[in-house]
């Protein structure tokens, strides 16, 4: 869309969410652009580092004219204020929040991704559920990373060749005494540092860092959570649990596991509705 006033400056209509939150001011902010057709990568880079959110989910109507059954009506991409991701989950429930919003009318929303699949976010009452790809770790091991991370050594440690690494502590209080260096973590690469352990008022809880994305520590993390599902459950015996990230802001997830689907529940707040000039 073009400006009246200044035919140069392209706008597209933007919303800032809090997603897996309750009420404002909790959860994790993204924000959220519909845009008519993609810009180069350097503008969708530059709002990212603009907005200054964990992510900025990009939405743009998918024009292929598919019908089939499970098409995609938009596609999706996120950038973090430093670089695109392969994957976002608070981002894409903000996202599909907004739109079916949008069409109160609809019950879900199909997103085609280009490195992640297909992703679904359907209503669910008065909340949501975001259907992520379930993601698989394996035991290992990664002694600099546990150095950086601080506290006490976890009792094991999960990793993923995609760059998704978990610490599993034996306490609650572990994990939420751990002081990592960030610089350190951020030397190792554009990784997600998810460390877990069983809840006080949950399941489960976590902390993430994701330092070397730009992003210290995150405030609820959707893909950390395509993780810890297939893991906990696995741990718990049973499909579900309730899960609560554990940083400043803090968000309540409930999470379940459908063959290879993750399944995310969680409400969203929309804090502001605008206009983005670029």
């Amino acid at each position: 869309m073009t400006s009246d006033t200044n035919p140069e400056t392209n706008q597209a209509r933007y919303w800032h969410v809090d997603a897996f939150a309750d009420r404002a001011f909790t959860g994790n902010q993204a924000a959220v652009m519909i845009l008519d057709t993609w810009p180069d990568d350097a503008v969708l880079a530059a709002i990212g580092a603009e907005n200054m959110f964990a992510e900025t989910a990009f939405v743009v109507r998918d024009a292929s004219g598919d019908t089939a059954q499970n098409f995609s009506e938009y596609e999706l991409r996120w950038f973090t204020p430093a670089c695109e991701v392969r994957l976002c989950g608070h981002a894409t429930l903000a996202a599909g929040h907004v739109l079916l919003g949008l069409e109160p009318e609809r019950d879900e929303v199909r997103f085609a991704t280009r490195k992640a699949g297909q992703l679904v976010v359907r209503r669910d009452g008065g909340s949501y559920q975001l259907a992520l790809p379930a993601i698989p770790v394996n035991e290992g091991e990664w002694p600099a990373a546990v150095a950086a991370l601080g506290g006490p050594p976890p009792s094991r440690v999960f990793r993923n060749p995609d760059g998704y690494n978990v610490f599993l502590y034996g306490s609650a209080a572990e994990v939420l005494a751990l002081d990592p260096d960030m610089r350190a973590l951020a030397a190792m690469g554009d990784h997600q540092f998810i460390c877990t352990a069983p809840g006080h008022d949950t399941d489960v809880l976590s902390r993430v860092f994701v330092p070397g994305a730009g992003v210290d520590e995150d405030s609820v993390t959707g893909s950390a959570h395509a993780v810890l599902t297939p893991l906990w459950t696995g741990l718990l015996g049973r499909d579900g649990f309730t899960a609560f990230q554990a940083s400043a802001r803090g968000g309540h997830l409930a999470c379940r596991l459908d063959g290879a689907s993750a399944w995310l529940g969680g409400n969203c707040v929309t804090v502001v509705e605008g206009r983005f000039s670029y």
